[in-house]
């Protein structure tokens, strides 16, 4: 899943590309995935690009429309989305339910010749992509409920300890991928932040000491921070890689721990799973495969 690094970095690729230009084709090739209908996909076309900007792991192309009204096209890749740039846009329309494509959309410059475009794919049969064309980005419900950004300014140290305060005995690992706590962060990243700041996934949110707190609180930054260095500039179609080499515990179960050496364990639930190191987190305790257990007998 593509969390705030990534998503950053499509958005700088993206605002690099398609800012100033007009939408001068669009196609929907997944009817599941376009969530809203007022307005309609069809009123993106002709309408010219303000900006690209980032809300969590939410996309936002802002523009006008052709009558001169606020319209945004706003995407949340969920698991197996992605986005893929075409310096030559098909202008046949692609078959519905055909392949992993979702939606295209072509850009002109003011002369109307082509720049470009891109694709929103998804693999796998869990379709979880989501575009939604609207009139503010507020109007998306799931925007709305969105907790602060991880980088924001405005989350100092202080106040992300009472919001560790005010979870109570939720655990880390959950907190942490909580869109509505802190937007941005997913399953992959909060693996990375929770061993970097060595602390146990199932710790309770309001069991940390001061010290605790401003260890979690700069390693959630700093990783992130680091993350996003090592992809700007990339390409939309190299950050999957990046992201995957980049991770230290993430995906890499059975793997020597890069801080103590000791094996990289998991445990599995229903619809994920999360990687730690016992003797970094845990006290070298194995955590078991079961939510509600802290470690095995």
């Amino acid at each position: 899943m593509p969390e705030l690094p990534e998503v950053e970095s499509l958005v700088v690729f993206l605002r690099e590309r398609i800012v100033d230009r007009r939408v001068a084709q669009v196609a929907l090739a997944s009817i599941s995935a376009l969530k809203t209908f007022n307005p309609p996909v069809t009123a993106l076309v002709d309408s010219h690009v303000l900006a690209v900007s980032r809300r969590g792991k939410f996309i936002d192309v802002a523009m006008v429309d052709a009558n001169g009204e606020p319209i945004h096209l706003v995407t949340h890749l969920a698991r197996a989305g992605w986005l893929q740039w075409r310096d030559e846009v098909p202008t046949t329309v692609p078959k519905p339910g055909k392949g992993p494509l979702a939606f295209r959309v072509g850009f002109v410059d003011d002369s109307g010749a082509s720049t470009g475009g891109f694709d929103l794919t998804e693999a796998g049969t869990q379709k979880k992509l989501a575009i939604h064309v609207v009139r503010e980005l507020d109007d998306i419900e799931r925007v709305r409920q969105l907790g602060p950004e991880p980088l924001d300014p405005d989350l100092t140290v202080d106040v992300f300890s009472a919001l560790l305060s005010a979870a109570g005995r939720r655990q880390l690992k959950g907190l942490l991928r909580d869109q509505s706590a802190i937007a941005g962060i997913g399953n992959a990243y909060s693996d990375d932040i929770l061993h970097a700041a060595r602390l146990s996934p199932f710790a309770a949110a309001d069991s940390l000491d001061s010290e605790a707190v401003t260890r979690l609180y700069d390693t959630m930054r700093g990783t992130l921070l680091d993350a996003m260095t090592r992809s700007a500039g990339l390409a939309a179609g190299d950050l999957k890689s990046e992201k995957k080499l980049g991770m230290r515990v993430h995906g890499k179960t059975g793997e020597p721990c890069p801080e103590c050496g000791d094996v990289i364990r998991e445990v599995s639930f229903a619809d994920s799973s999360l990687q730690y190191c016992a003797v970094c987190q845990t006290h070298g305790s194995p955590l078991a495969d079961r939510r509600t257990s802290k470690f095995l007998k």
